[in-house]
């Protein structure tokens, strides 16, 4: 059998998880991610019980990791456990907005095009930068200095925002 120590050297801090279902699991966070909608949520791998077949047709209890996505409000920190060196993406709050620096034809321009992050228009232009929702606004409510996206239409999700 793997001891704790070893998945706690190879994988990260431990962290207490509660399941869908009410369970409460200890689990190795190995990563953080913020989603598109701006919610957080830890990679870890849940140490569960299993069998390693042996060449001579024998097997034997063991243990492997699983990985499991938990939303960041069933995550209960364990107190000595450091989180600092756990990989995080999405980490620039609400960074859920592109701006691209283009240029006009016959002299206009030069102006922001403002798109969703994954909008697939949002291509072109010489400079290229993720802005918070605020920042989007303000692009938007410069007249002149900025153009909105028809396809993905941020100008209609910063309204309500």
């Amino acid at each position: 059998m793997v001891s704790g120590d070893g998945w706690r050297d190879r994988a990260g801090p431990w962290a207490r998880a509660r399941m869908p279902d009410g369970q409460e699991l200890d689990v190795l966070v190995t990563a953080r991610t913020r989603t598109r909608d701006g919610n957080w949520w830890y990679e870890c791998d849940v140490i569960l019980p299993t069998r390693r077949d042996l060449p001579d047709g024998r097997a034997e209890p063991t243990a492997a990791p699983v990985t499991v996505s938990v939303a960041a409000e069933h995550i209960t920190p364990i107190p000595g456990e450091s989180y600092t060196t756990v990989p995080t993406t999405g980490a620039a709050a609400g960074r859920q907005w592109l701006a691209v620096r283009t240029r006009g034809a016959r002299g206009e321009g030069p102006w922001w095009d403002v798109h969703r992050r994954d909008c697939w228009q949002a291509r072109g232009g010489w400079h290229r930068q993720l802005v918070t929702a605020d920042e989007a606004r303000t692009l938007l409510s410069e007249a002149g200095a900025s153009r909105v996206c028809e396809v993905c239409r941020p100008d209609r999700a910063l309204r309500t925002q």
